[in-house]
């Protein structure tokens, strides 16, 4: 397999208009954990959330040709606005698709000869509590094994909305991978053969990885594990 090496040399994420860049939350300390007891100074670090703004044309290299073929197959289904945005970050391009339209998406990456993405490596999910109306992101990963390229496609829902059409029939391995951000995030995947938790108990309350879910106070159950007494436990001496 040949390495396509053909990448744009800075990232183009100049936006058009500045005044489109906004803030989606504001971050406190080293690791945005509140009431720790950090004593080491960073509990007083405060950054805005800015998330990285859209790229303007030409994006270089084979950035274009890969956004050119997505642009116009979607145009030619009447889908021409399902691609949001295109952000290009340390070398690596993003697609911000209209959730409606992932599994068209999808299934354009995978079957077009000029695209010809066949693998969907991981789907996760993001939690941006303060970026209203887009508080919940579903992220793909898609490699081309053909033309050696990486690509990711972000949708963005709102939080009382978190609701996709699952990919599983056009790549099986997002089976799990949409599980665990139903578990993790609550997002449902409408589709899904059996979209059930896949880390947690079936009847754990809430989705851990969201920002609004409690850090620590948790008690932790460990079904059918027991611990012997100490006079029954194995000896490692």
């Amino acid at each position: 397999m040949s390495e396509d090496t053909n990448l744009p040399e800075n990232d183009q994420n100049v936006p058009a208009d500045p005044t489109e860049v906004h803030s989606v939350g504001e971050r406190r300390g080293m690791f945005g954990v509140r009431g720790s007891g950090d004593t080491s100074g960073y509990g007083g670090l405060v950054a805005p959330v800015v998330p990285t703004p859209a790229a303007q044309r030409p994006y270089g290299g084979w950035f274009d040709e890969t956004a050119d073929v997505l642009e116009a197959r979607l145009g030619e289904q009447g889908l021409a606005s399902a691609v949001e945005s295109v952000v290009i970050h340390r070398g690596e391009i993003t697609f911000h698709v209209r959730g409606e339209d992932v599994a068209v998406v999808a299934q354009l990456l995978r079957d077009d000869p000029a695209l010809r993405f066949e693998l969907l490596s991981g789907v996760s999910g993001v939690h941006y509590p303060d970026d209203t109306g887009r508080e919940m992101h579903v992220v793909y990963h898609f490699l081309s094994m053909t033309h050696n390229r990486r690509i990711r496609v972000e949708v963005s829902l709102p939080d009382g909305a978190a609701v996709l059409p699952s990919v599983v029939g056009i790549y099986p391995t997002a089976d799990w991978h949409e599980r665990e951000t139903y578990d993790m995030f609550g997002i449902v995947f409408t589709g899904h053969p059996a979209l059930t938790r896949i880390l947690m108990p079936d009847d754990w309350p809430g989705h851990p990885q969201r920002k609004d879910y409690p850090l620590g106070g948790i008690p932790v159950e460990y079904k059918g594990g027991t611990v012997p007494p100490p006079d029954q436990r194995r000896s490692y001496n």
